[in-house]
Order: structure tokens, then C-alpha cells, then sequence
């Protein structure tokens, strides 16, 4: 297993509310996440920043995961403990209200993945069947297109396109989704934030992440570099896990 994670404010932004990053249990699996924070007065990089390290830290003293369920499982939890957390923390401290963070986040072992996410960050995945998009956008846009009010084209420029419908500590409950897939030799989860898939579309994402010329660190590079040629206007931030067989234990 390979993986990479990598996170850059762009070219607008004065702070990045991004976080994120690869854990390792002690039993060789990977939890990779990227978690996109908002809210006013600097308030987004505190809920993201909580919100990875509370993962971070279960995930490190966690015991070896060996079904889908387990892994679902953990994955609720932490992220249920996550949101009482954040939403604890706004309710205490009233510059950190209605702060909210974005999650996507995947356990990695050597028979399977799986993914969990709340807001508008993405996991892709890309497999023998090509290049796809795992998850599904909380967003208001996103509702537009599935209830065939809007198009595809035109919720790439509709001007409530940042509007979610969930997010991660802004209630004091939370609904997330989670699925599992099969995860083998040769495949490769992209987890971002939509600073980079507002920027870049799924065709080049797929002709970076399919490059066989490019390391895992340099096609994590060249994401963040076409985000910022399109403009940079949002944060950046991304998390590749490439399947190679590994000895979990190890």
C-alpha cells in the first residue's frame, strides 16, 4: 500500500481550513482523510484540525479491522464522536460558532475500502473499470441535479454551488454515508476537497492518477498545480492510496 497526502492554501485564500492526512494502525492498515472546514473568523481550520486528529488518534490504538462491518463501524463511530466534539466545542466558545467541517475519509486493508463522507469533499476510485466517483455530494446543488431541476453544466456555475446540506459539527447529530468496495492490485482511491474538484475535471483527474511515468508524490504535485493554473481560489487538498500487495503486521 502507497499513499500520499497533500494540502495547499492556493492561490486566494489567507488561511487554509483544510486538514487531513495518512494514519497507519498498528496492524499496517491506512485511514486516509481530507476534511474541509468553514465557518467565520478562522473557526473551519479549527473543526477540520479537531476533527483529524480525533480520528487520528482512535485510528492509532485501534485493533485490526478484518470485515466491512468492523470497518464501518469504527468509521461511524469515530465520526459520530468527532461531531459531538466539534459541536460541544461551538456551543463553548462563541468565536468558533457555527463552524463545520467537510469529511471524507477511507480504511485501507488488503481485501477492501471503505469510505465515509459528510459535505462536498470526494472520494474517486479508479480500478479495471476505469475512473469513477465514489461518493455523493451533500450539496444543494447536487440535490438540484438528482431532483432534475438543473443540469450537470449548469451546476458547475450556479451561484449557491457551495451550499451543503450536511456537514460535520454544525448539529448536534449527523448522517454520513458509507460504502465499501473491493480493493485490489493495481487500484487507487483519490480522496479531495473541492478546491480541487471544482478546479480540475474527472477526465484529466483520471489522465494524471492513470500516468505511469509520474511517482504517487508527483501526480499529488500536479493536481495542486492545475487547481492553481485554473485560479487557486479555494484551498487544495488531496489524499491518493495506490493498492500494492503489503503484509499487514508487519
Amino acid at each position: 500500500m502507497k499513499a500520499v497526502f497533500m494540502t495547499d492554501r492556493g492561490k486566494v485564500r489567507l488561511h487554509n481550513e483544510d486538514n487531513g492526512g495518512i494514519f497507519i494502525n498498528p496492524h499496517g492498515q491506512r485511514l486516509a482523510i481530507v476534511a474541509d472546514g468553514m465557518g467565520g473568523h478562522r473557526a473551519g481550520d479549527v473543526a477540520s484540525d479537531m476533527t483529524t486528529k480525533h480520528l487520528k488518534g482512535l485510528w492509532e490504538e485501534s485493533a485490526k479491522i478484518h470485515t466491512a462491518e468492523e470497518a464501518e463501524n469504527w468509521l461511524k463511530e469515530a465520526v459520530v464522536g468527532a461531531n459531538k466534539q466539534l459541536f460541544q466545542h461551538s456551543l463553548n466558545n462563541t468565536e468558533c460558532e457555527g463552524m463545520g467541517t467537510t469529511i471524507v475519509a477511507a480504511v485501507c486493508t488488503n481485501i477492501f475500502a471503505t469510505v465515509v463522507n459528510i459535505g462536498d469533499s470526494r472520494c474517486y476510485l479508479l480500478n479495471e473499470s476505469g475512473f469513477k466517483q465514489m461518493t455523493e455530494d451533500h450539496s444543494l446543488v447536487n440535490e438540484l441535479v438528482r431532483s432534475g431541476q438543473i443540469s450537470k453544466e449548469d451546476a458547475e456555475h450556479h451561484p449557491r454551488k457551495n451550499v451543503l446540506l450536511r456537514a460535520l459539527g454544525t448539529e448536534d447529530s449527523v448522517e454520513m454515508d458509507l460504502k465499501t468496495i473491493i480493493f485490489e492490485e493495481g487500484d487507487a482511491l483519490l480522496l479531495c476537497s473541492d478546491g480541487l474538484s471544482n478546479k480540475v475535471g474527472q477526465d484529466e483527474m483520471e489522465s494524471i492518477i492513470t500516468n505511469a511515468e509520474l511517482s504517487l508524490e508527483e501526480k499529488a504535485a500536479e493536481f495542486i498545480t492545475r487547481a492553481n493554473q485554473y485560479g487557486g481560489e479555494d484551498n487544495i487538498t488531496l489524499a491518493i492510496v495506490e493498492y500494492q500487495e503489503f503484509n499487514e503486521g508487519r
